[in-house]
């Protein structure tokens, strides 16, 4: 599969070393809105084609498939220029702003029968399935309760900060113990509640929710981007609890009994950095003609945009190109 990817930055230079060590996928092409900095990339992690512009990269006839790596206020045109091209799409999370942008791009590319999913990379790792039938196994008697935490020290970054980016810590940090708490209990939610501190340019900086479901469960789930957090996701049950270490990339299981005593640890799998598996998801449904993958649906995506605008909306933060 010949990959292209849009937008230069740090998360792309993640993918581009990851397809580098992977079998079946080439580096094809780097499209960024300079051909000084697409000519640059290229040439370090072995791109074949350098673009100096995303108008030129999705009218490339060999391009199987782009990875959007650009930031959140971007998402949406990038994802339509592709889909105006018949071009199948990886979209980096948060998939797109807010949730009418979600509904307009799957709404097109559905309509042109163009593949496209949300890069979520936790999805797609083969860690989920092992904690979900370690769950199953009534290991830690029935889940009740759901705690997640992920937070980084990254206030000072310019794309943090800026509104007009889509800044701040939900769309960038929250949205992991989000999907960590709808991976494991569902989407049966009864009422979510939220709160946030701001940055100074109207941004939230810190947030907290909880999410009560229909049968009772709770999640509660926070994000930040003043401090380092453990990043831990707890699992709580009526006989022991489940730690998963890292919701942002999976390492570890640890089963601990009523007398919180260790009982079972499971590591991860080998992997090259985790991004691969979404990549081998995409290849999976392009081989077969799908529109989505069954790992994160069109559905889902939805789901979580339409969570992240109602707490937003708690907090009276909109963007300035909503």
């Amino acid at each position: 599969m010949r990959m292209a990817i849009i937008g230069a930055g740090g998360i792309a230079v993640c993918m581009a070393k990851t397809i580098a060590e992977m079998d079946n996928v080439e580096a094809y092409a780097i499209g960024s809105r300079s051909q000084e900095k697409a000519d640059r990339f290229a040439e370090e992690y072995g791109f074949q084609k350098a673009y100096g512009s995303y108008e030129e990269l999705v009218k490339d006839e060999n391009v199987d498939l782009v990875y959007i790596a650009t930031p959140h206020s971007e998402h949406f045109a990038n994802a339509k220029l592709c889909i105006q091209h018949g071009k199948p799409v990886l979209c980096e999370k948060s998939f797109t702003a807010n949730a009418k942008q979600a509904r307009e791009l799957i709404a097109m590319a559905e309509k042109a029968g163009v593949f496209i999913t949300e890069a979520i990379w936790v999805r797609y790792m083969p860690m989920l399935q092992t904690i979900r039938k370690e769950l199953e196994s009534g290991s830690i008697g029935e889940p009740k309760l759901l705690t997640a935490n992920l937070g980084y020290v990254a206030a000072d970054s310019y794309r943090m900060r800026t509104p007009e980016l889509a800044g701040g810590a939900l769309l960038d940090v929250g949205v992991y113990p989000l999907n960590f708490a709808l991976m494991i209990f569902g989407t049966d939610i009864a009422k979510v509640t939220s709160t946030c501190t701001y940055m100074d340019t109207g941004v939230d900086e810190q947030n907290s929710a909880a999410l009560v479901y229909e049968d009772g469960k709770m999640a509660v789930i926070n994000s930040s981007v003043l401090v380092f957090s453990d990043r831990k996701g707890i699992i709580h049950g009526t006989k022991g609890s489940m730690v998963i270490e890292n919701i942002n990339n999976f390492e570890s299981l640890t089963v601990y009994d009523g007398e919180h005593k260790e009982i079972k640890h499971i590591e991860r799998p080998a992997q090259i950095s985790g991004y691969e598996y979404e990549v081998e998801a995409c290849m999976r449904a392009l081989e077969t003609g799908a529109l989505e993958c069954p790992e994160m649906p069109h559905a889902e995506t939805i789901r979580v945009m339409d969570i992240l605008d109602g707490m937003r909306a708690e907090w009276g933060i909109r963007y300035p190109f909503e």
